[in-house]
């Protein structure tokens, strides 16, 4: 079996993102973003651009005129926004298609993960976006299937990738899990520390030192969203709810069932990931 240093030092395993993008996530995560130099760069990047556009440009701002430019887009947008739109796209473009996982399944639930960590994190003060923290959350797994296939597919014979025992059956094969890799892969890509360590520790919120709230809040929604992927009943989800994590962060099972991600995300916002 392969240890993780060794998986994420494996250029099979670690994709690539475009240039462009790289540097503007650096500028981004900077203490001190050069706001010019982050516009110059993204404006380089068609898609991109459209994204951000179609932003700002989106009725919630009223404005009374159209944006036409990248800079005008990111003085309205804010950069915090624009860094969450820009690891989107570097996701988008780094994994299309990778062996083992159906696609469209792995988006679908990690847009409702998205969503749903947004929801659970309402009026609280959190470090990170919670939707980009639930959007990223399992890349972790495509890293482990680019970089191990045959030992993806034999785990997949016998846990479903979308199963909430997944991280638990990963790690009595491994000793890690997708959390741990995907920490690792967004370290790789200098992406910010907060965002790191809540990936590291989402899958045992209480367990190790270093112990990140949001990685609570996000323990609880990807169980929800899983659980609503293999198709849980009623007794199901109450037996295997995460009491522990919900009551240390006052969040009670009827809240959380009662936010039920179906058809939360939306094809449009599905196809950015496939096309």
């Amino acid at each position: 079996m392969m240890d993780i240093q060794s998986l994420l030092a494996s250029p099979v395993a670690l994709p690539s993102i475009p240039r462009v993008i790289a540097l503007a996530l650096t500028e981004l995560n900077a203490a001190e973003p050069d706001a010019l130099r982050v516009s110059s760069l993204l404006s380089m990047e068609p898609v991109m651009t459209a994204r951000l556009l179609m932003a700002a440009n989106s009725a919630r701002f009223q404005l009374s005129r159209r944006v036409g430019t990248v800079s005008e887009a990111l003085a309205i947008l804010g950069l915090r926004p624009v860094r969450d739109m820009t690891i989107e796209a570097a996701m988008s473009s780094a994994f299309r298609k990778v062996g083992g996982v159906d696609m469209k399944q792995f988006w679908r639930y990690s847009l409702d993960t998205a969503r749903l960590t947004q929801i659970l994190t309402r009026a609280r003060k959190v470090e990170v976006s919670p939707y980009t923290v639930g959007l990223v959350h399992a890349l972790g797994e495509l890293v482990m299937h680019r970089g191990m296939p045959k030992e993806m597919e034999q785990l997949n014979q016998r846990v479903d990738v979308f199963a909430p025992q997944r991280a638990r059956a990963e790690h009595e094969l491994l000793g890690y899990c997708y959390a741990q890799v995907g920490a690792g892969f967004a370290r790789a890509w200098h992406l910010p520390e907060a965002l790191v360590e809540t990936l590291e520790h989402q899958d045992a919120p209480f367990e190790r030192e270093g112990y990140e709230p949001m990685a609570g809040i996000l323990h609880v929604a990807s169980w929800r969203c899983r659980a609503h992927e293999m198709g849980y009943t009623e007794r199901k989800l109450a037996v295997s709810f995460p009491d522990k994590t919900a009551l240390a962060l006052g969040l009670d099972v009827g809240v959380v069932l009662a936010h039920a991600p179906v058809d939360w995300a939306s094809s449009q916002e599905a196809r950015l990931f496939l096309d």
